[in-house]
C-alpha cells in the first residue's frame, strides 16, 4: 500500500482527468461520424483547408508548460484517425533514387516517411511509386488518397508539376506542404515535399498558390518580376521548364502568397501586366502555411 498520500490523489486526478478526455475523444468521434453521413457520396473526404484551421485555433488559444509540438502532433494523429474511417485513407510516395537499394537512399527515404507520417498518422498505409506520373496517376484514380512529391527544384530536366497542368476536374492539385510542423533540433530539416489530392483548393487565410505560366517564347525573370510587381502579387519562387517536343513551350512554375484561384480576377490582370505573351496561367494548388517556430512556441 502506498504512504504517499498526496501523490495518490495527484494521480487519482490524473486517472480522472485522462477518462473525460478519453470520453471527448469518443463524444468528438460521435460527431465526425455523422459528418460523415453529411459527405457521403464524396469519393475525398479530406479538408486539408478545415485541417489547417484547426492546428491554427489551437496553436493560438494554448497556453501553459505542454509543448505547442507534441500537441500539434497528438491532433494530426486524431484527425487522421476519424479520416481513416471515413473513407479509404492511403498515401503514395515518389522519392527520385530511394528505388535503388543502397544506404543512402533507403535512410533518406525513412527520413521523408517519417516527416509524412508526422502528418498523415503514424499506421497511414504506404506505397512507393517508381515514377512521378504513376503516382499522379494513381491519385487520379483514387488508388490512393494523396500523394507525396518532392519539392520542385530550379532547372529540373522532368519536374512532375507540369503534369498537373490540366483543366481535367479529376486533376490532383497540391494542398498541402510538408513539413507541416517545425522540425526540432537534430532533425533532417532539408527535406521539404508537396502533397496532391484530388480535392479543389479552399482557402485558409494564411495560403500560397502555385501557378503555371506557359509562353511560347521562354520569359526573364526581370520580366516576370515586373508583372507581379505590377499585378499586386507577392513573388514567392520560380522555376522553368522547357518542353523538348514542343518546342515553342515554356512552362513557369511560380509560388505567390495569397489564395488565387482560376477564376480570379488578378489571373486575368497578371496576363495583362505580361503584355499578353502568355498562352495560359493556371493554378495547380494551395497549401496553407506550415507551423513554423514562432508559431510553436510555448506560452505561459
Amino acid at each position: 500500500m502506498s504512504l504517499n498520500k498526496p501523490l495518490d490523489a495527484l494521480r487519482q486526478e490524473i486517472d480522472a482527468i485522462d477518462d473525460a478526455i478519453h470520453d471527448l475523444i469518443m463524444a468528438r468521434t460521435e460527431v465526425v461520424e455523422k459528418v460523415r453521413e453529411e459527405k457521403r457520396g464524396q469519393s475525398i473526404k479530406i479538408r486539408p483547408s478545415r485541417e489547417c484551421s484547426i492546428m491554427y485555433r489551437l496553436m493560438e488559444r494554448h497556453k501553459g508548460p505542454f509543448p505547442k509540438r507534441e500537441l500539434a502532433r497528438i491532433w494530426r494523429e486524431l484527425i487522421v484517425a476519424t479520416l481513416s474511417f471515413e473513407g479509404p485513407f492511403s498515401i503514395g510516395i515518389h522519392l527520385p533514387g530511394a528505388s535503388v537499394v543502397d544506404e543512402p537512399n533507403q535512410s533518406m527515404l525513412c527520413e521523408y516517411s517519417d516527416m509524412i507520417r508526422n502528418q498523415y498518422g503514424s499506421f497511414t498505409p504506404m506505397d512507393c511509386y517508381p515514377s512521378a506520373k504513376k503516382l499522379i496517376d494513381a491519385v487520379r484514380s483514387h488508388e490512393v488518397a494523396i500523394g507525396v512529391l518532392p519539392m520542385p527544384k530550379r532547372a529540373e530536366e522532368a519536374p512532375w508539376w507540369p503534369l498537373l497542368t490540366s483543366e481535367a476536374n479529376d486533376t490532383p492539385r497540391i494542398i498541402n506542404r510538408l513539413p507541416f510542423i517545425y522540425a526540432p533540433k537534430g532533425c533532417n530539416t532539408n527535406l521539404e515535399a508537396l502533397v496532391i489530392c484530388s480535392v479543389p483548393s479552399e482557402p485558409t487565410g494564411q495560403d500560397h498558390t502555385f501557378l503555371v505560366i506557359e509562353t511560347v517564347n521562354e520569359i526573364s525573370l526581370k520580366q516576370l518580376s515586373t508583372a507581379f510587381t505590377q499585378a499586386g502579387i507577392k513573388l514567392v519562387y520560380t522555376s522553368s521548364w522547357r518542353d523538348n517536343e514542343l518546342t515553342s513551350r515554356y512552362l513557369r512554375l511560380v509560388e505567390v502568397e495569397g489564395f488565387i484561384t482560376n477564376k480570379d480576377s488578378a489571373i486575368l490582370h497578371l496576363g495583362e501586366c505580361l503584355g499578353g505573351i502568355a498562352s495560359l496561367i493556371w493554378t495547380i494548388g494551395s497549401y496553407g502555411q506550415p507551423l513554423e517556430l514562432p508559431d510553436i512556441e510555448t506560452r505561459y
